[in-house]
């Protein structure tokens, strides 16, 4: 049995009630930090920017490409390509997405564009576990679900692979280079079970390790303007492809 001092022994009600508070409120406080901000999707991001854009005009097409830091760097980097020719492309990238929250702003971003395809470059960062721990079925059924909603618009969509990495410089020891070749498989059955376009990224930009060549980008992740000018053939010939689909 402990025996409190007798200067102690008048306040330990009052301290022991402030300690059951204490171990009450804890679990609360830790609940709360782990919710998610206000806006999860940062649907603020282009909000004002979709607001602008204008009807789509019957030509050139309107293209939106929906993605992560790859597709927002991509308009930084090369701004001349989303100039309107040969198409009306727009990019919807923000930086560390994972699919999760890119579908949360699929709506906005895409469907309410009325584009006439959707080109989804999306992945990277569910295998960077930037949302969590990596399950390539959640994926999967995000992936599932933009597709879905494309086509529930009558917007065709062009499904791109995974770029290449063989690591992440802001989450290391992951090994990804045979997750991405994994999630890009079920990537391409996907495409070809619902009849999409599948947009091979993957393959011209890889070296034998897996991982994205480094005339292609610096950090192993993102593509430089040479690795998009790889790209941008590419995409457009599968978006020319896709627009002379049903």
């Amino acid at each position: 049995m402990i025996t409190l001092p007798k200067q102690l022994a008048f306040r330990w009600p009052r301290v022991r009630r402030l300690l059951l508070a204490v171990a009450l409120l804890a679990p609360v406080a830790a609940r709360a930090q782990q919710q998610p901000p206000a806006d999860y999707a940062n649907l603020k991001r282009y909000a004002a920017a979709n607001e602008r854009l204008p009807a789509p005009p019957a030509s050139p097409a309107r293209v939106v490409i929906i993605g992560n830091s790859i597709t927002e760097g991509w308009v930084k980097t090369d701004s001349a390509f989303f100039a309107g020719k040969p198409y009306g492309y727009i990019g919807r990238g923000i930086s560390g997405q994972h699919t999760g929250q890119t579908l949360l702003r699929f709506r906005q971003d895409v469907i309410d564009l009325r584009p006439a395809v959707v080109v989804i470059i999306v992945g990277t960062n569910d295998v960077a576990e930037n949302g969590g721990p990596y399950v390539p079925e959640h994926t999967m059924s995000n992936i599932k679900s933009m597709v879905e909603l494309a086509q529930a618009h009558r917007i065709r969509v062009v499904l791109a692979s995974v770029l290449p990495a063989t690591d992440f410089w802001w989450r290391k020891g992951l090994n990804p280079a045979p997750k991405i070749v994994a999630l890009n498989r079920q990537f391409r059955a996907y495409a070809d079970q619902q009849h999409l376009v599948y947009l091979d990224f993957h393959t011209p930009m890889a070296d034998e390790q897996q991982g994205l060549k480094k005339v292609y980008g610096e950090d192993g992740v993102h593509p430089n303007l040479a690795g998009y000018r790889v790209m941008e053939p590419l995409l457009n010939q599968a978006v020319a492809q896709a627009l002379k689909r049903k």
